[in-house]
């Protein structure tokens, strides 16, 4: 475990050579309060907005610990270095991506398999996942995202063929339908059905690290991929997850798999990413990444949150069973909202969508 240090102001020799630097923002902002302060100089929109952030810790990290000194933007800017400006530019500029995104957009989750970890079994069978995806969109979410395998702790693999016949005929017909459908597969083959079917985007919880024709595929395509992070496989993943400081971890690990995608010729404009909650990570891991949620939006691209119904609202709560951890999951999900979170993979469209509306109102009455 790395040793976390605050400083109370930057000084000189703070950083060193072969440190590593990173900017996490800080004092978080929305509303008019968050429009006001970006006009006067004093705030930066955070990827693009409707948050904005007027300061930024600077996280420098070293062999043995991580030292924090917190800086206002104002200061940072008279320290007169292009690599912070760079780093700022890309905490702050939009994402085209999701241009007509005013608020999060809501990924409504379709498991079309008996054993995923919450409502494996209720929408196996065609017919029964076609209805559940059609009530989603309805519902408001604006992507759909189907999966054929369950990923849950503890998970065994299900068959190329088997994850097919689970999911081809649910984005056939909700395509048809005219949703959005992402296909929530780590296999080419699967993901190449999907897209024939109509679905639009690909949800890869090995971050393109699976399949090794993955990768080429989606970047042949050009369909928005979403990179998660995790480690290992479902099977063994939360056997004993070890981390220096998880939330710098995961970043440099999804910095790494956005670098593969890239070189493997998908677009940058086309890359979201995920910091994986709940996989390969305990509890505390999962309050550590999710709190400094904004530091991913140094990557450069949306960024997508999953957190909902987890097992971790339990450990963190009274040890409620899954058909109990909505208000969990919809304080998981504004929380990720005041860090930027420009996606929200929910199994409760509407109700996430009613937290969200009402949590807009009076931001935008502050």
């Amino acid at each position: 475990m790395t040793a976390f240090h605050r400083e109370p102001a930057l000084r000189r020799g703070l950083l060193r050579s072969g440190d590593r630097l990173y900017l996490l923002p800080r004092d978080l902002i929305t509303g008019s309060e968050a429009a006001a302060a970006i006009a006067d100089g004093a705030a930066r929109p955070l990827a693009g907005g409707p948050v904005a952030f007027r300061a930024v810790d600077l996280l420098i990290r070293g062999d043995d610990r991580v030292t924090a000194v917190r800086v206002p933007l104002p200061a940072l800017a008279e320290l007169d270095r292009p690599d912070l400006q760079a780093r700022l530019d890309r905490l702050s500029g939009r994402r085209p991506l999701l241009e007509e995104a005013s608020a999060p957009l809501l990924m409504g989750i379709v498991n079309a398999t008996p054993d995923s970890f919450y409502d494996g079994g209720r929408h196996a069978g065609d017919d029964a996942a076609i209805a559940h995806g059609r009530r989603l969109a309805a519902e408001g979410a604006a992507i759909v995202d189907v999966g054929g395998e369950s990923t849950r702790p503890g998970a065994d693999p299900v068959a190329i063929d088997e994850e097919i016949r689970r999911t081809e005929p649910v984005v056939r017909a909700l395509a048809r339908d005219g949703v959005r459908v992402s296909i929530d597969s780590r296999h080419a083959a699967v993901m190449t059905a999907a897209l024939d079917a109509g679905a639009v985007w690909v949800n890869d919880v090995s971050g393109l690290s699976h399949d090794p024709e993955a990768a080429a595929l989606v970047a042949a395509r050009g369909c928005p991929v979403v990179l998660m992070h995790m480690r290992g496989e479902p099977k063994t993943m939360q056997a004993e997850p070890r981390y220096a400081c998880a939330p710098l971890d995961v970043f440099d690990e999804l910095e790494a798999r956005v670098a593969a995608a890239r070189a493997a010729g998908v677009a940058a404009d086309r890359i979201v990413v995920d910091p994986g909650y709940g996989f390969a990570k305990t509890v505390a891991h999962n309050v550590e990444v999710t709190a400094w949620l904004a530091l991913l939006h140094g990557l450069d691209c949306p960024v997508l949150f999953g957190g909902s119904r987890k097992s971790s609202i339990a450990r963190l709560s009274k040890g409620e069973p899954g058909e109990a951890r909505l208000p969990g999951s919809l304080a998981l999900a504004l929380a990720a909202a005041a860090r930027g979170a420009q996606v929200l993979r929910v199994h409760d469209v509407a109700e996430t969508a009613q937290a969200l509306a009402v949590q807009a109102a009076v931001d935008a009455a502050s």
